[in-house]
């Protein structure tokens, strides 16, 4: 029996956009867009939500420091807004990452996927760049799974998708889709997250999905330049795809990819395909069963 889900993929530009409410507005029609053509669930990149800071005005857009804190204090706003389209929509969004500050003080990199019903689920980065070593953004310290009505989700923010022990913890654990929102400066790094996107899907016989932000930001140190392109990936499996590739977009184009997958049939390539990647995992030197180390979080209705 088929279970057909449609994803959409944003390639996503960063605005200088005035005021709080003329980002909600550019929420509401990208998500709008996104639903008009049928989407379930709806992906945004990591670092998306740094447009934010725009909106406190040049002097704070453009300083590091206090970008990251006018980012954090306008998330319970921009949440509100997300949480108001998934309800309206009725589709699943993962909003575009930003800078969390937590109880410590320190900020993480925040994921949150939002339900149709209101839910909320939240993942942080766990492996930080070298960039945001330098900015001082905290690992997360909870690798979690989301069992929403749509499947099981996991999140796997752009350089974290390139660690397979935590993407594989999380396959485990249940997930079908893992999601990955990403942000790179070039195009190699872009390539790595796709490589990544690619690996993971096939190790573990599961839809990834990379979001990128696109263009330049030059407002912002942050994310002043940004390369990449969206993709809808799954294990090479003759009748699902041959490349690996189920949908891609063009280098640096605002727009979406979308795409719909049966998670059926990629139960069926897990248990029973030409390869049995998943199945065989276990089959390694040193392998040890990791998905006990995964929160799940139910978010379903």
């Amino acid at each position: 029996m088929s279970r057909a889900l449609r994803i959409s993929a944003a390639q996503y530009p960063l605005s200088q956009l005035a005021t709080l409410a003329d980002y909600r507005g550019k929420l509401a029609d990208w998500i709008g867009r996104a639903a008009a053509d049928g989407a379930d669930l709806v992906v945004f990149p990591e670092y998306g939500a740094m447009e934010y800071a725009a909106a406190a005005g040049a002097n704070i857009a453009s300083d590091l420091a206090a970008s990251l804190e006018a980012v954090s204090a306008a998330l319970p706003e921009m949440d509100a807004a997300h949480a108001d389209l998934a309800r309206r929509h009725s589709v699943h969004i993962l909003a575009a990452s930003g800078p969390c500050r937590r109880a410590d003080g320190r900020y993480v990199n925040r994921a949150r996927l939002f339900t149709p019903a209101g839910q909320v689920g939240v993942q942080d980065k766990m492996i930080m760049t070298p960039f945001e070593v330098t900015w001082g953004i905290a690992p997360g310290q909870t690798l979690r799974v989301f069992e929403t009505d749509l499947g099981c989700i996991g999140i796997a923010i752009c350089y974290d998708s390139e660690f397979p022990l935590l993407v594989r913890a999380q396959a485990e654990a249940g997930a079908d889709l893992i999601l990955i929102p990403s942000c790179t400066e070039f195009v190699s790094g872009f390539h790595r997250v796709r490589t990544a996107a690619l690996a993971r899907a096939l190790e573990n016989g599961c839809v990834t999905v990379q979001s990128p932000t696109v263009g330049e930001a030059r407002w912002s140190p942050a994310v002043d330049v940004n390369a990449g392109a969206a993709g809808i990936f799954a294990p090479s499996e003759k009748g699902l795809s041959d490349t690996g590739v189920i949908a891609e977009g063009r280098l640096g184009e605002a727009t979406f990819v979308t795409a719909t997958v049966d998670l059926a049939r990629l139960a069926h390539v897990r248990a029973r395909g030409e390869m049995r990647n998943s199945l065989d995992w276990a089959r390694q030197p040193g392998a040890t069963p990791l998905g006990d180390l995964v929160e799940v979080v139910g978010l379903r209705r």
